[in-house]
């Protein structure tokens, strides 16, 4: 079935867009951006794939309105992008920035323009390199630094916002950059991984209460999700799969919504968490207007005694897998949906905040991208999406990852996710074969 005839299965208003993240395609070079913790990290040896950083990333700060024009073009209602804390917050937490306050004054009044809505997320990992040298998301003082943060944010862009969420993709922030190192700031370390585990989750809900405090409508949170499977039918590789979704789903769907943790993780971290966690738990767990889900791959998790915490790795299965070597497994989306659904969110609007996937792009002799692995991978999950829909699963938008191909992190620009090919030489945009098809898709709807 093609992208046209799956999207006219789903209601009216339901609401399809497209996602980005400030660090990764505006330039930190330009409009008076300060220094945040990935500067740092993109400098250590070896932690980037080609030792790039975010310094010119797509020079979206001068290109947004010709972005914004194939947002707009290519049909969809929204645009999911983030606020870059550090440049709003240079140098301080007191001296804002004007250049970055004039720059998302621009690009919030071009979205506008174009009849797109701003879904806002307040923080996409690019923590001020002051707060990192305080500590960072190890230190309770964070979640103070964050919430006036929010406050200045809400005070600035508020009214223009249609939905906003504090933190993109907790698991990320914490235990992906402060267990296993992958993204700044680059710890291995569990006592900090615990720390950091409840810190970004108390972050999210004093974001939340100065928001609410504000009067602003419509906040929800974006959780990342990972689909696990054990190895084996052993006990063992159960019980390490079950650890593994408590660390990477539960321990954010739990706390966000039912005001507690999961026990296998809490007994996993032991001393380390913070003294008197269980006061914050009212606070992170206060209702929300909506829930976000990001969504990518599956995990095959294979028991390891070697493994000095968890006791397992996680492994790829035999499912075709993208660029960056995950598997392609759209139930496994749809799972987390129905579990948000039904257990943890009953009657909660739910969106698919980012999906999508990397692939070997390039652009032919023609000047074209041909990318029908990606047509097809947004074909297979939003096929998925749309038999939930049936079932009455409350689902009310989706959000392709990404706009543009852009920094990708620890693989730097290696990877390519854009549904527009990006020449990093030239900042020549060229729509690639799955932003044309989506266009043809949402003008046919």
């Amino acid at each position: 079935m093609s992208l046209t005839e799956i999207i006219r299965r789903f209601p009216s208003d339901v609401i399809f867009g497209v996602a980005t993240s400030s660090y990764q395609i505006e330039g930190t070079a330009q409009g008076g951006c300060g220094a945040s913790h990935w500067d740092s990290f993109a400098r250590q040896p070896e932690a980037i794939t080609d030792s790039s950083d975010g310094s010119v990333a797509c020079d979206h700060y001068n290109h947004y309105a010709e972005d914004l024009d194939l947002v707009a073009d290519g049909g969809f209602d929204a645009y999911r992008f983030s606020f870059s804390w550090p440049r709003l917050l240079p140098q301080s937490d007191k001296e804002v920035n004007a250049d970055g306050l004039a720059f998302y004054d621009r690009l919030l009044d071009a979205m506008l323009e174009r009849s797109l809505q701003p879904f806002a997320t307040l923080y996409h990992w690019d923590l001020p390199q002051r707060h990192a040298n305080n500590g960072g998301w190890q230190n309770r003082d964070v979640t103070g630094w964050f919430a006036d943060y929010t406050d200045l944010v809400i005070r600035h862009f508020g009214d223009r916002l249609a939905s906003v969420a504090p933190i993109n993709e907790p698991w990320c922030v914490s235990f992906l950059s402060h267990y296993w190192g992958h993204h700044a700031p680059g710890l291995c370390d569990l006592a900090a991984t615990a720390r950091s585990m409840h810190h970004v989750q108390l972050a999210h809900g004093r974001s939340i209460e100065v928001m609410r405090g504000h009067g602003q409508q419509n906040l929800g949170c974006v959780l990342n999700k990972e689909f696990a499977v054990p190895v084996d039918g052993s006990e063992l590789a159960e019980k390490k799969t079950y650890l593994f979704d408590g660390i990477y789903n539960r321990w954010f769907e739990e706390s966000t919504f039912r005001g507690c943790y999961p026990e296998e993780v809490l007994a996993l971290f032991g001393q380390h968490m913070p003294d008197g966690y269980e006061n914050d738990l009212g606070l992170i767990s206060a209702p929300l207007d909506w829930a976000g889900c990001n969504y990518y791959t599956r995990s095959v998790i294979a028991p390891d005694a070697s493994e000095p915490h968890l006791g397992f790795r996680c492994i790829r299965g035999d499912l075709p897998k993208t660029d960056m070597g995950w598997e392609i497994d759209p139930e496994g989306l749809a799972f987390f949906l129905r579990r948000m659904a039904r257990y943890y969110a009953p009657g909660l609007p739910l969106y698919v905040t980012e999906n999508g996937m990397a692939n070997a792009d390039n652009l032919n002799a023609a000047g074209e991208v041909h990318d029908p692995e990606r047509v097809a991978y947004f074909e297979s999950h939003l096929a998925a999406l749309a038999a939930l829909v049936d079932e009455d699963v409350p689902l009310k938008g989706y959000f392709a990852w990404s706009l543009l191909d852009n920094y990708e992190w620890a693989f730097g620009y290696s990877k390519r996710f854009g549904i527009v090919h990006v020449d990093y030489a030239s900042m020549v945009r060229t729509p690639k074969q799955s932003w044309h098809a989506w266009r043809a898709a949402l003008k046919a709807r």
